[in-house]
């Protein structure tokens, strides 16, 4: 732990909210409450007139919606901005004419490109899938991933989720919790879904999730580091040698479960740009490094361990 932070410490998680939410829907499709072939309007038909029109959830999912939204948090006129507006809790000055809720804004999306064709990194894809997964089961996005998940994991701390004016929690970013609990979901999910003594995540949801999704439409978003991984139900997947996969928010945040070498890894980060491009090019190796020491250390041959004890 560096400078304030600490084992009680809180942080926002930033985007691994996304994988959060994402893993819940995954578990709700395993269930047969969730559709991923239904449309998106299948479940909120106030998105008829938005650019989730014809989108099916499997592509909100896996961020494979055709909608123009720009998520440049260096560009002070990025779309990215005019959402955060939108999901500010405290009134707007009397002269602002934009939407106020997380809901409206959703319904003034406009289209970009068609859906289903490529990978477009979209933090409101997050936003949709919790307004479908609060109307699919008549409960409220924060209560159902405390219910569903986080009560379930034997977590220290509690987890806190920002809301908008009306209480819309902020499935794309919202969460902040303590370090270790980010730790323990991430062992969970390496788990198969089964931790701390019962299944909370279905095994099928998460056996679906570490399938991944197409590279060719991945590829399509131009990653410089990124190459041969895909996205889906909300997780990053490496698809290196030891199929690792990861959960990322801006500033640093990570979650990486490396299966073969029996690895997670959690870290809060609070980087000076918010891409994770810009830490990627040594982060990534480094978890890499890591998983293969630990995995070559449990894997030496007994007559080699023997000799060392």
């Amino acid at each position: 732990y560096f400078g304030v932070s600490g084992p009680s410490s809180q942080h926002g998680v930033m985007s691994i909210t996304k994988t959060f939410v994402g893993t819940l829907a995954s578990a709700l499709v395993a269930e047969g409450v969730l559709d991923p072939g239904k449309p998106v309007t299948h479940y909120v038909p106030e998105l008829a007139s938005s650019a989730f029109a014809g989108a099916t959830l499997q592509q909100v999912l896996d961020m494979t919606t055709g909608i123009r939204f720009n998520e440049d948090y260096a560009n002070p006129q990025a779309d990215i901005w005019l959402h955060a507006k939108a999901g500010n809790p405290l009134p707007m000055p009397a002269d602002y004419k934009g939407p106020r809720t997380y809901y409206e804004f959703l319904q003034q999306t406009v289209a970009e490109g068609k859906h289903g064709k490529a990978f477009h990194y979209r933090t409101i894809n997050t936003d949709a899938l919790g307004w479908i997964i609060a109307r699919a089961t008549d409960k409220p996005l924060d209560q159902l991933l405390s219910a569903r998940i986080w009560q379930k994991l034997g977590v220290e701390q509690d987890a806190y989720m920002n809301g908008d004016s009306i209480g819309t929690p902020f499935a794309g970013g919202g969460l902040s919790m303590g370090l270790r609990d980010l730790a323990r979901f991430g062992e969970m999910i390496r788990n198969n879904g089964y931790y701390n003594g019962q299944q909370i995540i279905p095994a099928a949801a998460v056996a679906d999730i570490r399938r991944g999704a197409s590279k060719r439409k991945f590829a399509k978003a131009g990653y410089k580091h990124l190459s041969g991984w895909s996205y889906h139900n909300m997780w990053w997947l490496t698809h290196n040698a030891h199929q690792a996969f990861l959960a990322r928010g801006v500033f640093g945040q990570a979650l990486y479960i490396d299966p073969k070498a029996e690895v997670v890894i959690a870290r809060f980060g609070s980087h000076p740009q918010a891409a994770n491009s810009a830490n990627d090019a040594t982060s990534l190796p480094a978890f890499h490094a890591v998983a293969k020491h630990l995995h070559a250390a449990t894997t030496t041959s007994p007559g080699v361990r023997k000799n060392e004890r």
